[in-house]
Parts: C-alpha cells; structure tokens; sequence
C-alpha cells in the first residue's frame, strides 16, 4: 500500500522501510508541504471536535502546564428523549486556546478519514497497529513535564512551531506494567530545538521527551500529529501462550489440592512444548492474520447500486495470499477464504490496499469483489473514505487476463 506520508518519512529519515521504527532516533524534513495540510488542519480538528461526542481523556485541555478539569471546556447536552451526552463547549474550548492552552485529541484516526488511511498505510508499511494524536497549542505554553511513552513515536509538524528536548532511556525497553518503576531522568539532552512546519521525528519507547511553547509571544500556534506504533514484545507472546493454553484441561487445574501440589516437571515441560510450537514469529503472523478489519460502511443493496463504484480493502494488515495449482488462500482480518487461481488477478489488486474501480469492469473483477466486500475485507469507497486516498493513495490497476471466470 503506496501512501505518500510513508514514503515522505523514509525520505525524511533517511530510511529504506520501517526497520528503523523502535531503534534509533531520528530527524528530518518532509518535501512536500501540501501534504501536512491534507492530513490536518487547527480548524479542521476543532471541526471534528465540534461534531462529535467526546469524554476525557480523549479530549484534554492544558493550561499553564496543568490539566484542566473536564467542566472546564465540556458540556452535557440533553436531548429530547433526556438522553445525556458530553461534547466540547466550543466557546470555552476557544477561550481556553486564546489564553495559551493546549486541547489534544486522542484517537484521530477514528475520526478523520484521512488519518485513518494514513494509520493504516502506517501499519501496513510497519506490521503494527498505529493511532494518531493532534495537540494543537497556541501562544506561550510549557507544554508537559518530561516523560517516556511505551511505544513507538513519529512526530510530523504539521503546522506552527514547538520547541523539544529529547533525551535518551534510562531503562531499556520500559513498560507502564513493569518489575520496576522507571523514574529517573537522564541528565544527557540527545537533541534540544524548534520543530517548524514539515519536521518530523521519530522517538523509540522510553525515551524521555517534552515539547513546549515557550518566549514564543501570545500569538503564534502549534499544531502536531503523533502516529504511535504498539509493538508486540516478548511478554506479550508470553501472555498469547497463557492463552494458547487453555484449551489443555491440565493447565485449567488447580496448581495444588488437597493431596498436594501439582506434577510441576510435567507443566513446565507441557508449555515448553508449547512455546516451541508457537514460537514469536508465529505468534505475529497470527496476530497479524486474525486481526479484524477497520470499522467500516458496509455496501447497503436497498439504498441503491448493488455494486460500488470503487472498492478499498480495510484490514489492519496486509492480506497474505498463497497460491499453488488448485487455489488461492486470502487470510487476513480473521478470516481464511480459498478461491479458484483464475481468481488471482482481481485478488491482487483489491486487496493491495489501493482503490479499484469496478464500475465498467468484467464480470469476475465484480464478482471477486463482491466476495471480498461480504467478508468485510474490503469496503465500498464512499464520499467520505474517499477523501483519505484521493491524492494521497494511488489506485490500483487491474488487467483483465483472458479467461477469468471465476
């Protein structure tokens, strides 16, 4: 899945793929500015604000450093049915912008079409799950004290300026779940400086940062995206097998009675076993084939065509097809479909992650997709998803072999 902000960072960075992501610590510039405004604007977050119903945490207000009480800049509406929904004060969310405050967004991608297919292409180049966060900060602001986070951080600029200061890890590979609290901040500063509009920056999990808007002036603003990256570690492929195990009556025992403890030599070698035959990379490949799709519209026969215009696969992670003389074998979004091999040259393309046009388009690219949209794989494109590819996601072009019925 081609998408212009991917292959703007690995410019950016330097990189050949996302090998990097969790490893180094990285700076750059993205090219080509248009595309910061295509992926958000401040008006455009307050927008998606404004239109939709949100609690704290996912929406938070600073000021002077400090988090703001909800009733600060939320309000319960009541509808006429005395049903009780929190959504943003816009007024207040304003005044609290005007004084010098910071509202963040959580979850954007849930949202904004457009982060969503950003977050997918992300997750698609990386192998990971990937959200995205918008803090938008105006005039002076001390932002947040140092802190780590337990995942991977790209940091685009989207638009304004914020000062950072970056500092090394002071355990590797912290956890918010860990043997031990990891408090202390080292004294060495990696990188200390003004990001402008189009700078990026990758900072792997447990590196100490802060960003602030400081003898910046009362006017001015920030706007920043931060596309986090969950990644899969060793103690969770430990807690997979805890699960993997279940199904085995003697692991749902009781580790002692009243005759005593259990046949501890047998266990150990019973989950020895067990992890052998589920080793980490297995354990990924699975997470990554039985992960669900993206929420998504389904295609609705009543309200209309029965068959879309363009079609889009949405799942978390690319599709792996396998083929061989008597079939194809999609797995992917939790589910394993086969298919005849003439099928193969639709599979391909509607499942490369680009828009298809099927409008116009033989008789077996329409069929194959309408299998893949029943499935969920794949989604009819509509006005609104659209807006997340158009210009940003090239589309895919199939080729009708001869003979493809499928």
């Amino acid at each position: 899945m081609e998408h212009r902000l991917v292959t703007a960072l690995e410019k950016a960075f330097g990189w050949d793929g996302p090998g990097s992501v969790g490893v180094e610590f990285a700076r750059g510039t993205l090219a080509e500015s248009e595309l910061l405004t295509r992926l958000m604007t401040p008006y455009r977050l307050l927008e998606t604000i404004q239109r939709r119903y949100l609690y704290n945490p996912q929406l938070r207000c600073y000021s002077g450093g400090q988090e703001l009480h909800p009733s600060r800049y939320l309000t319960t509406a009541v509808s006429r049915r005395k049903q009780a929904v929190q959504q943003a004060n816009m007024a207040a969310l304003g005044a609290v912008l005007d004084a010098g405050g910071t509202v963040v967004l959580d979850g954007v991608d849930t949202f904004d079409p457009t982060m969503e297919v950003a977050c997918r292409a992300l997750g698609w180049w990386s192998g990971e799950l990937v959200s995205v966060n918008c803090y938008l900060a105006v005039g002076d602001t001390p932002g947040f004290d140092l802190h780590w986070d337990d995942h991977d951080v790209i940091v685009v600029q989207l638009s304004g300026e914020k000062h950072w200061q970056v500092r090394g890890p002071s355990r590797p590979a912290p956890m918010y779940r860990d043997a031990e609290p990891n408090v202390d901040v080292p004294e060495d500063i990696v990188w200390e400086g003004c990001m402008s509009a189009g700078d990026v920056m990758h900072i792997p999990r447990g590196w100490w940062h802060t960003a602030i808007r400081v003898d910046s002036g009362s006017t001015g603003h920030s706007l920043h995206a931060t596309f986090g990256f969950t990644k899969r570690t060793g103690v969770t492929w430990a807690g997979f097998l805890a699960d993997a195990v279940r199904g085995d009556t003697e692991f749902r025992h009781d580790l002692e009675s009243a005759r005593g403890p259990r046949d501890d030599e047998r266990l150990v070698a019973k989950l020895a076993e067990a992890a052998h035959a589920n080793p980490p990379a297995r354990y990924l490949d699975q997470v990554r084939a039985e992960t669900p799709p993206a929420r998504h519209t389904p295609l609705i026969t009543a309200l209309g065509a029965s068959v879309p215009t363009d079609v889009v696969a949405i799942t978390e992670f690319p599709p792996r097809i396998t083929v061989d003389d008597d079939a194809v074998q999609v797995i992917c979004g939790g589910k394993r479909l086969t298919f005849h091999p003439r099928a193969e040259p639709a599979l391909r393309p509607l499942l490369s992650g680009h828009s298809v046009r099927i409008h116009g388009q033989d008789e077996a690219l329409t069929t194959v997709a309408a299998h893949l949209i029943e499935e969920g794989l794949c989604a009819p494109l509509n006005e609104g998803l659209s807006s997340g590819y158009t210009g940003l996601v090239p589309d895919a072009i199939y080729s009708n072999p001869p003979s493809t019925s499928v």
